[in-house]
């Protein structure tokens, strides 16, 4: 890798098993140039020429991050899971070497409270985030489901009956669910924005935005 990465579109994940190889692998489809660590040289081998570089190396320790130039990024992900002590160790390197903006995987709370104490900017739960979505999309009707902090969301949904055939401004979903329909797909079409005069048809889907609950009170309405 050359050096001075902090202007460069490029991101160092240590860890490169189901999570942070899917990460890696992502990142390159959006153009996203990838340096890929782990110290199992099967896993490296697996994504070798996939990745911008993969390298065979033990991410826990700083003076290795030093030698390969990891202080020059300014974009860093923690993959390492099910091993909490060698996550903790790369998390803790990377926050000594003066990485600005580290994500880091955890497996549960313990795990995620420790990463956040020792300066980890983004701490994920996967299998735990993921969990909480599948339960959303399995009680309604919603087809997809996004929630953001402080209890707001966003929901992909098929709208009520009862607001099929009229305009956005005459149905009073703001008013009766709390939430603002922000978006509208008509079937074989993209996604285009919603205003006040679009009519939602049969067979439309649509994205609504409010509070969690709203927003689940919306895609359960019939």
């Amino acid at each position: 890798m050359a050096k001075k990465q902090r202007d460069s579109n490029v991101v160092v994940v240590c860890g490169l098993g189901r999570f942070g190889k899917s990460l890696a692998l992502e990142l390159m489809k959006e153009e996203t140039e990838v340096l890929g660590i782990d110290a199992d040289a099967d896993k490296v081998q697996n994504v070798s020429g996939r990745l911008t570089h993969a390298v065979v190396a033990d991410t826990t320790k700083v003076e290795v991050l030093r030698q390969l130039s990891v202080h020059e990024f300014t974009r860093a992900v923690v993959g390492i899971g099910s091993d909490i002590e060698s996550s903790i160790l790369t998390a803790s390197s990377l926050v000594e070497i003066g990485i600005p903006n580290i994500w880091a995987k955890a497996i549960s709370n313990s795990h995620a409270r420790i990463l956040t104490q020792i300066g980890v900017h983004h701490v994920t739960r996967p299998e735990h985030d993921m969990g909480i979505r599948v339960a959303h999309l399995v009680r309604g009707r919603m087809m997809d489901y996004i929630e953001f902090e402080d209890g707001f969301a966003m929901v992909k949904t098929t709208p009520p009956a009862h607001i099929v055939g009229k305009r956005l401004s005459d149905s009073k979903v703001r008013q009766e669910y709390g939430v603002t329909i922000v978006a509208i797909k008509r079937p074989g079409e993209g996604f285009t924005y919603a205003t006040a005069d679009t009519i939602i048809r049969p067979g439309d889907t649509v994205i609504a935005s409010g509070l969690t609950r709203d927003s689940e009170r919306f895609s359960e309405a019939s």
